[in-house]
């Protein structure tokens, strides 16, 4: 081959080469799909979607660029989740997150291939959702709010608020998982710090009312809630009936006091839901979701609802606002 026409070759090649990196240039990215299940209302999620949202810009996705986000809110009816669930995976989503536990078993139960990233739920080994916290396993990672010790924390900050505190009335509900998890929990460090607990069982919202008068019948001096969707999603009337009853109350994240809680204390779940983003980003740039370590809290609030206090005619102690990152007026 004589050297005009070996450079006539590479000339053509060039040119080749070029037009296909200029056709791949051109061609629209695809675009990712993340549906998200929340087993709140919109409006309950929107801080914590938010905070997820911006997560994601912040690590360089573009919602309707090169992502699309398909949100599925069970709205306190959590017979829906299994229905919401599958619907996402019959849209065949790139990747599921998920709010708390409820909504983490019903993905877990609905694929095991799709990528599932959870961004606040209870303990994820003994939910069975994963093998350990180090090593996932399967197709679910993320975060966990995990923390026993919180929950002797906050029995402690009641016991500083009303010191002759006897008799914590706990607000659970016995076909959730995690709540009955939760209630379980509580038992060694009221022991320690001793106090008595009495069991304020409720399944559903309208078995609250009931629960408030057996506690208040049963002489309680205050009320620690329990995690559970279904509390979350009624924040404001356990608040009222907590005020309603004379009883101080906490939980465990800081909507509750902004809603008319006494006391919140817990992890900052907006926190979480940004952190989880970092797992979406990881995930659809081809981490495996089973090798990606679930992380603890590594943020915590409390928040001291000052109106409430005066209401109830308590007198909160320096030592608590001064530790408080927010003090509602």
């Amino acid at each position: 081959m004589n050297n005009r026409r070996k450079l006539v070759i590479a000339l053509g090649a060039g040119v080749l080469i070029e037009s296909l990196a200029s056709f791949a240039q051109q061609r629209p990215a695809k675009i990712r799909r993340i549906g998200l299940l929340s087993p709140f209302s919109p409006s309950d999620a929107e801080p914590w979607h938010r905070a997820f949202r911006q997560g994601l810009r912040d690590l360089g996705w573009v919602e309707g660029k090169d992502i699309s986000i398909e949100y599925r809110y069970v709205e306190g009816r959590g017979d829906r989740l299994p229905d919401l669930a599958a619907d996402l995976v019959r849209l065949n989503v790139d990747i599921i997150v998920t709010s708390v536990s409820p909504d983490a078993v019903a993905a877990k139960n609905a694929t095991r291939t799709i990528p599932i990233v959870m961004a606040a739920p209870g303990d994820p080994v003994a939910l069975g959702l994963a093998e350990s916290l180090a090593r996932p396993g399967g197709n679910i990672t993320g975060l966990s709010q995990i923390s026993p010790e919180l929950a002797g924390k906050r029995l402690e900050l009641l016991k500083e608020i009303v010191p002759k505190l006897s008799l914590v009335a706990v607000l659970w509900n016995p076909q959730s998982k995690i709540s009955e998890i939760s209630w379980k929990e509580i038992q060694p460090p009221a022991r320690a710090l001793g106090l008595q607990l009495h069991s304020m069982e409720a399944r559903s919202s309208t078995d609250f009312d009931k629960a408030f008068e057996d506690a208040t019948r049963a002489h309680a001096g205050a009320v620690a809630v329990m995690p559970d969707p279904l509390f979350g999603g009624n924040l404001k009337r356990i608040a009222d009936l907590a005020t309603k009853n004379r009883l101080p109350s906490t939980y465990h994240m800081r909507e509750f006091a902004d809603s008319g809680g006494l006391v919140a204390y817990g992890p900052d779940r907006s926190d979480m839901f940004r952190r989880a983003a970092a797992y979406v980003d990881k995930i659809l740039k081809g981490a495996k979701p089973g090798d990606l370590p679930i992380e603890q809290p590594t943020k915590f609030e409390l928040v001291v609802n000052m109106k409430t206090a005066k209401a109830l005619g308590i007198k909160v102690p320096q030592s608590i606002l001064v530790r408080a990152n927010g003090v509602i007026e």
